[in-house]
């Protein structure tokens, strides 16, 4: 039973915390994957440095003096992936110890019977049941879980909307520029850039292009009145 609705406050996951024994290896490690530097902090005898992989809304916070516990504690940090051989072939490239694919004797996670990991995908092909894993330099452990279709209840009605391809997002610029050239045609001197931003976040949102032009329409009308004639 799905319980996105229960909870109306938005509670994000945000960053995972761990120690590290040589954080200037762990950082040059993690660059070598393709993730991007955020921030290093540096105050007497703590450092904690922040990354976060590709597309990921969470973070990572590694360093000295960040937790209690000792270099290499972390285990099963978890990175969903929708192609796990083109990212095995990636970070294989990129000089990453990384294994081969494999999947849990008794589901996914269960490392509770003997010899948990089998050989191979997942026999069914299913989603969530495919792994690959590696490990950065104090041995903290990472799996790649393939995910190609999330269960019912599995994504949250606020999900972001999805990054628009470049020649979709060539048709809409087009379509918005007929649209405002209409509005141009008839309204003072004005920067079309703000005509374009509410056109196209209501485009975005499902608005038909009339809906969403009489929406630029109404924004310009209430910030800037003195472009109506």
């Amino acid at each position: 039973m799905s319980s996105n609705n229960v909870n109306n406050s938005d509670m994000k996951l945000e960053v995972v915390v761990f120690t590290v024994a040589d954080v200037d290896r762990t950082k040059a490690f993690y660059e070598t994957l393709g993730w991007r530097f955020d921030i290093d902090l540096v105050d007497g005898g703590f450092r904690a440095i922040q990354m976060t992989p590709p597309n990921s809304d969470a973070s990572i916070i590694f360093g000295k003096g960040v937790t209690p516990n000792k270099p290499g504690s972390t285990h099963s940090l978890v990175l969903a992936v929708d192609d796990l051989d083109a990212v095995r072939s990636d970070l294989s490239d990129r000089g990453v110890n990384i294994s081969e694919i494999f999947h849990y004797a008794g589901g996914p996670f269960n490392n509770a019977v003997e010899n948990p990991r089998i050989a191979g995908r997942d026999p069914q092909g299913r989603s969530y049941f495919s792994f690959a894993s590696f490990e950065d330099p104090d041995g903290n452990l990472w799996l790649l879980q393939e995910i190609q279709e999330r269960l019912p209840g599995r994504v949250w009605d606020s999900t972001p909307a999805q990054a628009v391809d470049v020649a979709t997002l060539a048709t809409l610029l087009r379509e918005t520029a007929e649209h405002h050239d209409r509005y141009e045609k008839t309204h003072a001197k004005h920067d079309w850039w703000d005509w374009y931003a509410p056109y196209l976040s209501a485009r975005q949102k499902g608005s038909s292009p009339e809906e969403a032009a009489a929406a630029a329409d109404r924004h310009m009308a209430e910030v800037f009145p003195v472009l109506s004639r």
